[in-house]
This record gives C-alpha cells, structure tokens and sequence, in this order.
C-alpha cells in the first residue's frame, strides 16, 4: 500500500454493498488494530466484531449518526479502560481504529466511525463488563460505489495547510481571530 495514497484517497463510506466479508478480511483489520501502537505499549482496548445483523441493527440505534451500522458486513466495537484515567486510551483507541480502516482500505473495504451515545444500551446489547467501555465502533464492508476508492479528493474539502500548521509557536494567520 502506498500510505500517501491511502491518506489522499481515504473516505468514510456509509453505503455498503450487500456481499459479506471474507473471515481473512476479518481476521486482517482486527490484526491491524491490535498491532497500533499505543502509550507505554499498554494496548489499552478490547475489540468486539459484530456480524450478526440483529445486533447491527441494535447498535446502530445507540447513536444519532450510527444508522450506517444496520447495513455494515462488519462493525468493530472499540472498549477501553475508563478514558478518565489518563487522556491517552481514547488517543489509543484512535490509532487502533486508524489502523483498522486503513487495513480495510488496502482491501478495498469502506469503513465509517459511529460515536456510540448510549453507552448502557449498548453494554446490553453486546455485553461488555462494566469496567471497560464503549464510545465508537467503525462499521465496515465492500462500498456500494466502487468508485469511491479511487476517486480524488474533492477541492475545497479541507482547510490549507497555512490555516492549520504553525511552525515553533502559535503565529496569527490572516483571517484568524
């Protein structure tokens, strides 16, 4: 995988085809997350794969922008520790989540993050002890548009680099407040 290209090109997608994924597809995206690195190496997270489509459709309903989960082949719950304990689980869980879809990615599998807002609910659903918990989980599968894995980034989609970089210290941009 060309990694520039994989950041270029990479999109949510919440539209999927109606084709499973293969158990190696599987298997290769949770091996993703599990090998992200994480502070002090303390691989703070727990990882549930969710393909059973009641309990897609269940956990979709946990989050006002969840709904691509009912239609996913494959949803990665993320659990970690309580994120109160130190600011780097959830900054963890991120990178392992990154991993993950960009794995998916090099097998032309979409993905798209779902912000879990009911947390309880889903602990019911998937049952999940209460000491850890569950904040995204990242449906996945094989893009109902193809094109879309190859397609160039849109103009305008992000802000330039001068409005976001500053170099040894905070500088004003023109435009900024």
């Amino acid at each position: 995988m060309d990694v520039e290209q994989a950041i270029l090109l990479k999109r949510a997608v919440r539209r999927f085809a109606a084709r499973p994924l293969p158990e190696e597809a599987v298997q290769a995206i949770l091996h993703a997350g599990r090998r992200a690195q994480s502070a002090k190496n303390t691989q703070p997270w727990h990882f549930i794969a969710i393909q059973e489509r009641t309990n897609l459709e269940a956990l979709s309903r946990t989050g006002s922008f969840a709904g691509h989960l009912a239609r996913a082949p494959l949803a990665v719950a993320i659990l970690t520790p309580d994120p109160a304990q130190r600011w780097s689980i959830l900054f963890d869980a991120g990178q392992a989540a990154a991993y993950m879809q960009l794995a998916a990615w090099e097998l032309g599998i979409g993905s798209c993050l779902a912000t879990i807002y009911e947390p309880e609910r889903a602990r019911s659903i998937l049952g999940f002890p209460e000491d850890v918990y569950l904040h995204v989980a990242i449906a996945f599968g094989y893009p109902a548009e193809p094109a879309v894995l190859t397609a160039p980034p849109r103009r305008g989609g992000r802000r330039p680099a001068i409005a976001v970089v500053h170099h040894e210290h905070w500088s004003a941009r023109p435009g900024e407040i």
